[in-house]
């Protein structure tokens, strides 16, 4: 246990330790200050500009943003849905693939566009080369870079004043891809090849194993796309093993790798946040309320999984760690990282099946989900869930000690809760909705493997990871089919927009509003109380929400578990 503790020590500072300067140059990035790499950049960035006639320096209000953005993600659905639904009549086949029924193709259109990554399908055994490359990478890096664009719009409307513009989206969104995520995505993929994951356009291998069988060993552009899956916290696998695959995640130092890779935007962002606003309490009190968060989450994890399962002590078969749905080369400690990384950003990799956590132990990822993944959360979507958060908790402090409730010297006044209540409650809404649906009509319950709470956990953990854009599964259920490809495309799309746009709108009504010097009256929230109080707020608002759900699924598991 001791080197468990090493290692978490060391993997977070070594996150922070990237994350800060990387913050740093996110905020020179967005403030279109040159950088390192502008001389290399610029003349790409220009390029692109001329191409699609975008005049960078013409700034948009929340409602263009919010349009402009809209307009591209839903282009990216149509597109991706043709490229899918046409793979088998495309290049670069060698398996010839056919193509993805309607359904199938809608649901993971939307959910690589929306950052969801949701698989309801095998992607060794129906995807192209083509598909994975020109498909699923692309939306990879702007579904990613579109979260970015929210992040950043917000803080402008935090730092502003008496100003409806909150910048331009077509900018923001190239600048991501161009100066933040594409050379990181190289840096990282180039290390992962070093470490054995695969990168070629191979035709798949026919070997004979040991015991003199066939098996056929799937190959293709792996590293790549593994690269800006963590990176951009997308998730999807190349393999249906996800990061559990040695293709994918070959070893120890691969695994650091892509751990840290899903950390350091979101953490980033944080810092560029303090430097945009120039108030570094401020981010400071943002960070760590969501370390302390992200501690908790993953001590429960871990110790569960250390105590493990009763049953097997009972049987005399030894120690009851539960090793159950992990990969030996990981352990305990490794897989239970990782499960609170993938599920406290909205990522979904996994290099360990979380339907064989113990109870306990996968009721933590599903609650993280559950949340809003506002424990650093996804590139760009985990900071602007939290600062719903902060909203709302100064919103609520202030009725209650009759303070001010005001954020950066902008007063927060009706429309700006309301927007923050909605994206809270949309999320919250179809999870709860969906689930019941599925778990009321022989459509839903028809695709889970086990019966009784598990099951039950099955469905909600689906409709969770749908509509907090994560995409991790709890295995076991069969999710290809018309109820869930149509059901889960729609949680999907409702989670990322139905939040993305009351943001934006709080963003364009913060801006507009002019800076008033702070007064004895004004709440502050640059304390270890404020701290405090967005924890309780975040886990207080999850408990009140969803305890029903989980007491019926993961916690009767446990009670079940534990009685037997």
């Amino acid at each position: 246990m001791f080197f468990d503790i090493l290692q978490i020590i060391v993997f977070l500072l070594v996150v922070v330790g990237i994350a800060i300067p990387l913050g740093i140059y996110m905020k020179k990035v967005y403030s279109n200050e040159r950088t390192f790499i502008s001389r290399l950049i610029a003349p790409i960035e220009n390029f692109i500009y001329r191409i699609l006639r975008i005049n960078p320096l013409e700034e948009m209000n929340w409602k263009q943003y919010a349009g402009s953005l809209l307009t591209f993600n839903v282009l990216g659905i149509l597109i991706l849905m043709a490229i899918l639904m046409s793979q088998k009549y495309l290049p670069l086949n060698p398996q010839g693939f056919g193509g993805m029924n309607f359904t199938l193709a809608l649901n993971t259109a939307t959910s690589f566009v929306t950052n969801t990554n949701w698989q309801a399908y095998s992607g060794e055994s129906t995807l192209s080369y083509f598909s994975q490359m020109t498909g699923l990478t692309v939306q990879n890096f702007l579904s990613a870079a579109t979260g970015m664009c929210v992040a950043i719009a917000l803080i402008r409307g935090l730092v502003r004043k008496q100003t409806k513009l909150i910048g331009n989206f077509w900018s923001d969104l190239v600048k991501s891809v161009l100066y933040i995520l594409l050379p990181i995505a190289i840096i990282i993929a180039l290390i992962l090849v070093s470490q054995g994951a695969i990168q070629n356009l191979s035709n798949y291998h026919i070997v004979t194993t040991l015991e003199g069988a066939k098996q056929i060993l799937p190959m293709g552009p792996v590293a790549s796309q593994e690269a800006i899956k963590e990176l951009g916290t997308n998730g999807g696998g190349f393999f249906n093993a996800n990061s559990a695959h040695p293709f994918e995640n070959p070893n120890a130092i691969s695994n650091f790798i892509e751990m840290m890779s899903i950390l350091i935007i979101p953490i980033g962002l944080v810092f560029t946040f303090e430097r945009m606003t120039g108030n570094k309490r401020q981010g400071y009190v943002i960070f760590f309320a969501m370390l302390i968060l992200f501690i908790l989450m993953f001590s429960t994890i871990y110790f569960s999984e250390i105590k493990g399962n009763p049953l097997l002590a009972n049987l005399g078969i030894g120690s009851p760690t539960s090793f159950e749905g992990k990969e030996v080369r990981f352990g305990i400690m490794n897989s239970s990282l990782f499960s609170t990384i993938t599920t406290a950003t909205s990522t979904g990799a996994v290099n360990n099946m979380h339907s064989s956590l113990t109870p306990i132990g996968g009721m933590i990822p599903l609650l993280q989900i559950m949340l809003g993944e506002v424990i650093f959360g996804g590139v760009g979507a985990g900071f602007y869930s939290i600062m719903v958060f902060v909203l709302f908790t100064i919103f609520i402090v202030g009725l209650m000690v009759g303070r001010t409730p005001e954020y950066l010297g902008k007063k927060i006044e009706s429309f700006e809760v309301k927007m923050a209540i909605l994206a809270i409650l949309i999320p919250s809404v179809v999870i709860l909705i969906g689930s019941g649906i599925a778990s009321i009509t022989n459509a839903g319950t028809s695709s889970i493997l086990n019966k009784g709470p598990h099951g039950l956990t099955e469905m909600l953990y689906a409709f969770s990871s749908a509509a907090g854009n994560n995409g991790s599964a709890f295995a076991g259920l069969n999710a290809n089919t018309v109820f869930y490809n149509l059901g889960l495309a729609f949680t999907m799309f409702a989670g990322r927009f139905g939040c993305i746009i009351p943001v934006l709108a709080i963003s364009g009504s913060l801006s507009d509003k002019k800076i008033i010097p702070e007064s004895s009256g004004t709440f502050k929230t640059t304390t270890v109380m404020f701290v405090f109080l967005l924890i309780a707020i975040v886990l207080i608002i999850g408990a009140l929400t969803f305890f029903p759900a989980l007491s019926l699924g993961p916690l009767v598991e446990h009670l079940q578990l534990w009685r037997s």
